[in-house]
């Protein structure tokens, strides 16, 4: 494959990163596509060199678990798209997660953690790392009081997710990182709904940036995935002390699929994103919409930081319908087009209820906390014609 190190590619424009950013023409074969080098094990050419390659001394393959062609491939391409030195690729996006933490935080440390969040990072936080001695300090970002105040001598990392995940709320990742850089402390972005094509968290400011691949890098529904990106010096410690011994790497074949998924991101997230600004419009203007929440409408509450760290407001519009519970159900079960299903990022339409689903993780004091309310609905919204989407919508609404 061509070099990667070749500084000429850190030059190209972002889709020319992302279509040949794994690597180039095979020089073996020919092969246009990246090879899916679909082995557990690598042979040593001598014991001699098996030594040298587990001493560290020469580079080489051992076994999947350790490292493989196809998975490196994704992750040299998902560096070069953070702009960042490395990534380290995992089975899932909380394996991910959970890899970061442990890397950064021991026994007896805690992590800043930003609400809302993910469902399954917020249950890790709360119900699991405990139990390894790591707690939470859950704070309001748009705070910077309370995100100084929140940092002690124990804190290992601090995480936040912007947009969050299902209200949207955006975080202001630079002067986020004014504040941990003056405490030392490293701030992990979680950049799964904006991805690198909108948001870029390192040139913010951010040390690591977390993927769930599963959406919309992957695009199709079909891998689940993880990816860190970082320094060198990071990426070593979250890859070699962690992910190694935790068993839970990405397999080549799903590596390959996410290869072939970023060749398309940058047309994806454009029609992803001008899709979810004509839904917005639409349910902003619906007398059975009592609120709607996308970065791109001047009506949310953090549109000007979101002008001004993305380059685009992302796929994922949710709106509060007027009634609770009872209303968003009819709405979600009388879809023609839509598909009732929670992730992300497909090509599809998904819609479905985070109190209920997604976000059943929290309590309900937590969701009433965090605006997680019974007639909150979150779309993700798919790249099918933006009319028919709005039409399926309009049909579902008017049988509330």
């Amino acid at each position: 494959m061509a070099d990667m190190n070749d500084s000429s590619r850190m030059k190209w424009g972002f889709a020319t990163k992302a279509i040949h950013g794994a690597g180039g023409v095979d020089p073996t074969t020919g092969a246009v596509n990246f090879p899916i080098y679909q082995s557990n094990t690598f042979a040593f050419r001598s014991a001699e060199m098996g030594a040298s390659i587990f001493a560290g001394e020469e580079e080489g393959y051992i076994y999947t678990r350790i490292g493989n062609p196809t998975i490196q491939g994704f992750e040299r391409a998902l560096a070069l798209l953070e702009g960042g030195e490395t990534a380290v690729a995992f089975a899932s996006g909380m394996a991910a997660t959970t890899a970061v933490i442990l890397s950064f935080c021991d026994a007896g440390q805690n992590v800043v953690l930003c609400e809302p969040v993910y469902g399954g990072t917020h249950s890790l936080v709360h119900d699991i790392l405990p139990r390894l001695g790591i707690s939470a300090r859950i704070i309001d970002a748009l705070d910077l009081d309370q995100v100084r105040e929140a940092i002690d001598d124990e804190t290992g990392l601090v995480w936040i997710e912007t947009p969050a995940n299902p209200t949207l709320k955006v975080v202001d990742i630079s002067l986020i990182s004014e504040v941990t850089k003056k405490a030392g402390i490293p701030l992990a972005v979680d950049n799964t709904f904006a991805t690198s094509y909108f948001q870029q968290p390192l040139a913010l400011g951010a040390q690591i940036v977390m993927h769930s691949a599963t959406k919309y890098i992957c695009g199709h529904g079909d891998v689940v995935a993880g990816v860190v990106v970082s320094s060198e010096g990071d990426a070593k410690r979250i890859r070699d002390e962690v992910r190694q011994d935790m068993g839970a790497s990405l397999s080549p074949f799903n590596a390959w699929l996410l290869i072939r998924g970023l060749k398309t991101l940058t047309v994806r997230m454009e029609r992803h994103a001008a899709n979810a600004m004509k839904i917005a419009e639409f349910l902003s203007d619906h007398a059975k919409v009592a609120r709607v929440l996308y970065p791109g409408l001047a009506t949310h509450p953090q549109h000007e930081i979101a002008a001004r760290q993305m380059t685009g407001f992302g796929g994922i519009v949710t709106f509060y319908i007027r009634g609770g519970r009872q209303e968003g159900a009819r709405l979600m079960n009388n879809l023609r087009l839509c598909i009732l299903a929670v992730s992300l990022g497909d090509c599809d339409t998904l819609i479905e209820h985070p109190a209920s689903m997604t976000h059943s993780t929290y309590s309900a004091e937590d969701l009433a906390q965090f605006d997680i309310a019974e007639n909150l609905i979150r779309i993700s919204v798919g790249i099918e014609d933006a009319d028919d989407i709005i039409y399926d919508l309009k049909q579902g609404l008017e049988l509330i």
